[in-house]
């Protein structure tokens, strides 16, 4: 019998540091299609995540689209607020 052995998660300072969530909340103006689109233009998502995300938002309140560093996150959150939808950066 070969033990496996386990693999450490080393990350660096820096790595942890830099990872921000762009988080989407649930409003009762926008319709679904309106933020499924959002998402599939601004964040990359495919249709299936994208209608995924939509349901999260509208039944806990809120949601994580997506993760990467602040200078990547700005602007999408940026353009989610302008075309009124309400979003934060964590």
């Amino acid at each position: 019998m070969v033990k496996e052995k386990p693999k450490s998660l080393n990350f660096s300072e820096e790595e942890l540091v830099d990872l921000h969530e762009l988080i989407l909340y649930n409003d009762d103006v926008n319709t679904f299609d309106f933020v499924i689109d959002t998402l599939i233009e601004l964040c990359n998502h495919d249709p299936i995540s994208a209608e995924q995300c939509a349901l999260i938002v509208h039944f806990k309140g809120k949601c994580s689209v997506k993760s990467g560093d602040l200078y990547e996150l700005k602007p999408i959150g940026e353009e989610m607020s302008f075309r009124g939808l309400t979003v934060s950066i964590s």
